[in-house]
């Protein structure tokens, strides 16, 4: 038996091609891939029973199961949904868009702004003192904000020095800037449990790492071993950068 196929169910197909395709991509950066796939062989196996064989009894048992099954899954896979729709909101486009119709205008970085922070940075990789710099985008962070010591303060290279100075009781937790003030200090932020990580990575990297998969802010780390800068970002790494190629990506806000 053929089926007529009109635009509207092309459109149908198409829609479904991109939410499993996007699906696909989301689980297997999450490293949930084989789950995925077995999830997506028992539906297909449920719609072929209860579709096409028209499997009454077998039918109405998988029914029952993937009614239950759908809120297992929620609770499954809550971090991977909870990291789809921030990437979503968090679009440069869909941002744009929330701006217009809300009015919030956008917070945008100066190059004044900006080299204090860069500066700090090329010192303490010179001296290979360790940080964690946090810069806020479109996501308040203040959950992490009231984990740490509130400071305020307008944006300084030797502030930024002086909180991870190695004697300082603020070194060891992350500096967050928003606003184009330093907000908090010695800020407690999520640790990723990520295991493709390079293993010579800190606990500072890894910080890093979980404060950008679980919202769309920029870190900036510089370790403590080597001196080397690095960027966290939307859950990718930027390792071993100069500080030009730093001072260009908080310029021009792009990874």
């Amino acid at each position: 038996m053929i089926f007529p196929l009109g635009l509207k169910d092309i459109i149908d197909i198409f829609l479904v091609a991109v939410l499993l395709y996007y699906s696909y991509r989301l689980m297997k950066e999450s490293r949930s891939l084989n789950i995925f796939f077995g999830v997506l062989v028992f539906i297909v196996f449920w719609l072929f029973v209860s579709q096409i064989l028209e499997m009454r009894l077998l039918g109405t048992l998988l029914d029952r199961i993937v009614s239950v099954g759908t809120i297992a899954l929620i609770v499954l896979f809550q971090d991977e949904i909870k990291h789809f729709f921030l990437t979503i909101g968090t679009h440069e486009r869909m941002r744009s868009v929330i701006s217009f119709f809300s009015g919030e205008k956008r917070v945008t970085n100066t190059r004044e702004d900006i080299i204090p922070i860069v500066m700090a940075c090329l010192s303490m990789s010179k001296q290979k003192v360790g940080a964690l710099i946090v810069m806020q985008r479109a996501l308040p962070l203040n959950d992490f904000i009231r984990s740490g010591e509130f400071i305020d303060a307008k944006i300084s290279q030797r502030l930024i020095e002086n909180i991870f100075f190695k004697n300082s009781p603020l070194h060891d937790g992350g500096l967050i800037i928003s606003n184009k003030r330093i907000t908090a200090a010695g800020c407690i932020l999520p640790v990723t449990h990520d295991m493709n990580m390079p293993k010579e990575l800190g606990l500072r990297h890894r910080a890093a790492m979980g404060i950008s998969q679980e919202t769309d802010a920029l870190a900036i780390v510089v370790s403590e071993e080597t001196g080397n800068i690095s960027v966290a970002f939307r859950g990718s790494f930027k390792l071993r950068i100069t500080a030009e190629d730093l001072e260009r990506i908080l310029t021009e806000d792009s990874f």
